[in-house]
């Protein structure tokens, strides 16, 4: 289907379960190389539960999720949120962004990136950031081609895993 016929919106709460599928799902997918695998099985739909009925719950401007819904199919999220690591320096937290096998290279990323940027930028956030994991060379070209700018690095300790990650920022002047 064309990408105009995704709608990009709010999430509701009754979605957390859909989120949650879909979190782990791509990012089995994203990090099956680069994860160990005891990671990849330790994480399941009950583990990011709390999470995304957490997120759904919160209605905050540059807090919150957004989804992209294709025939009342979810195909992709971002997650918006506090920062969490003071290389962040203040700035609204990206916390997660992914889009459904099926769905990737139709332009839902950048859609939800800028809708997630713009709630920022209008809620009088000076800035936005990320966290990446150093090699995931797709994701760290997306945000580059998407404007970010990548700076200092920190190793994320991580619920299951300990990755090294650098932090890619959006300003808004």
């Amino acid at each position: 289907m064309p990408e105009h016929d995704v709608t990009i919106r709010r999430g509701r709460p009754d979605e957390a379960a859909a989120l949650a599928r879909l979190h782990v799902d791509v990012w089995r997918a994203t990090y099956g190389g680069l994860a160990p695998e005891e990671a990849l099985s330790r994480l399941d739909e009950a583990r990011r539960m709390p999470y995304w009925s957490g997120a759904l719950a919160t209605v905050q401007p540059a807090r919150g999720v957004w989804v992209a819904e294709e025939a009342g199919k979810l195909l992709g999220v971002v997650s918006l949120g506090a920062a969490t690591h003071p290389t962040f320096a203040g700035r609204a937290e990206i916390k997660h962004l992914y889009v459904a096998a099926e769905a990737q290279g139709r332009g839902l990323g950048k859609r939800l990136l800028q809708a997630a940027l713009e709630d920022c930028r209008s809620a009088g956030e000076h800035g936005a950031a990320l966290a990446v994991v150093r090699q995931n060379a797709r994701a760290r070209a997306f945000y580059r081609a998407m404007g970010g700018v990548e700076g200092a690095g920190f190793l994320d300790p991580g619920p299951l895993w300990r990755s090294e990650n650098i932090v890619v920022t959006w300003e808004f002047g």
